[in-house]
């Protein structure tokens, strides 16, 4: 072979490569799902279990064609805010060439996978914090509308290399604590305080009653599930750029020992910090999840030693924002508006208070600052909260909302077509 024919072959083989990496990436997040359905169905009562399980799977499935049909073209479309960039969002419209099967092109696809998972967690994260009373029909709608509006516009603005957010902020979120997490938990806040808490969480004096589901096994399980699906979803947050170079997605260089340290010393640090804070398996867990979340933003920056400590400190902080909230009478069922939100939060202001003018994005572009993390998460919470208060207000008033006391009290199950456990058990 001639020097020439050896550097084709050699592109060939990286770029093959590096296009199955990245659809393996896709595969590994679906273990999210997973993990999420089996923690919601667990974290349920056995008459609620499989009603849990089926918004999960259905919320799965709708917000895939939907991001399909118009959730790419928001993320490619809406970087600049809401005045739409229609020639930088035409590769995003569903009858493009780019949306159709051209075998001439492995990559575009496979981005468009990993987004549409992406969208779809997002929908997941809420589901688990309305379980036990919610209609399916709404949820159906408040999922569709998170995972393929809001979130994409949230991507668009702090997770685009042009988002208005990066350009004008210096916003740094690579691993997604506010575009992903806080997106979402805020969002289903605003859901929360509309459809109220489940039959019998609160006493007639304010105090909280414990609601446990039926098998903590199975949510222990599904959350270390989720934790596994997580290395995909961060792995897809790494860009190549065709030059042995790895970068962020806003085109910072980084690497993927950079991510597997951090990973790893934060998942770590979030399960001690819930053991340290409440000794409760449920909580060293989510604790886990506490410690993702609140390193995420930074993933690209953190020394792992550092990154171990801003995840012990999220492991203890989702508890407390956990039983803050009960006491606002606000029933989490899973905590997700405190281990997505809270911890959310924290990972945002964690990159501004420890990387504060690191120059992380293209000349020109502000450097990381406290108040542009800040200001950030401002932006996060209000574009999740607004429309999730917004909409679910909308239903509760037309009363297609909230499932009715008869069906609570019997059981969600009594509307899915099929048993959860053939022994019927009761709880």
């Amino acid at each position: 072979m001639t020097p020439a024919e050896i550097e084709a072959a050699l592109q060939w083989t990286t770029n093959v490569n590096l296009e199955i990496y990245y659809f393996w990436t896709v595969a590994v997040m679906v273990l999210i799902h997973v993990g999420f359905l089996m923690y919601e169905m667990g974290a349920s009562r056995v008459k609620h279990s499989l009603a849990s399980g089926t918004k999960n799977i259905l919320a799965f499935a709708i917000v895939i064609p939907t991001f399909y049909m118009f959730g790419w073209w928001i993320y490619l479309a809406m970087y600049n805010g809401f005045i739409p960039d229609f020639e930088a969002g035409a590769g995003g419209v569903p009858w493009g060439d780019a949306m159709g099967p051209n075998l001439q092109d492995n990559a575009t696809g496979v981005f468009w996978g990993a987004f549409t998972l992406f969208a779809c967690t997002t929908a997941s994260i809420m589901s688990g914090s309305v379980i036990e009373r919610i209609r399916l029909a709404a949820f159906i709608v408040l999922a569709v509308v998170l995972g393929s509006v809001v979130w994409n516009l949230s991507a668009a603005w702090g997770w685009h290399p042009d988002g208005w957010m990066v350009t004008k902020l210096g916003y740094h979120d690579v691993g997604a604590s506010g575009v992903v997490h806080m997106i979402a938990a805020f969002f289903a806040l605003g859901i929360l305080i509309n459809l109220g808490p489940r039959l019998g969480k609160y006493n007639k004096d304010g105090s909280a009653n414990r609601i446990q589901g039926h098998s903590l096994p199975m949510t222990m399980a599904g959350l270390l599930l989720i934790v596994t699906g997580f290395f995909g979803f961060f792995a897809a947050c790494l860009l190549y750029g065709g030059t042995a170079q790895w970068t962020n997605i806003y085109g910072g260089a980084t690497t993927l020992s950079a991510f597997c340290f951090n990973i790893l010393m934060g998942i770590a640090g979030g399960i001690l910090g819930g053991y340290f804070k409440t000794r409760d398996p449920f909580w060293m867990m989510s604790g886990a999840l506490c410690g993702l979340i609140s390193i995420a933003a930074g993933m690209d920056l953190w020394d792992p030693s550092l990154a171990f400590v801003v995840a012990f400190a999220g492991g203890i902080i989702g508890p407390i924002a956990a039983n803050w909230l009960e006491k606002l009478k606000i029933d989490d069922a899973v905590g997700a508006v405190s281990v997505h939100g809270v911890c959310g939060m924290w990972g945002l202001i964690a990159v501004g208070l420890f990387m504060g003018g690191y120059p992380t994005h293209a000349d020109g572009v502000p450097p990381i600052s406290l108040g542009g993390q800040f200001l950030g998460m401002i932006v996060m919470a209000l574009l999740g909260f607004i429309p999730g208060y917004v909409l679910s207000l909308i239903f509760k008033v037309c009363g297609v909302l909230r499932s009715s006391d008869g069906v609570q009290t019997a059981g969600m199950d009594v509307e899915i077509v099929n048993d959860a456990y053939p022994e019927q058990l009761k709880s």
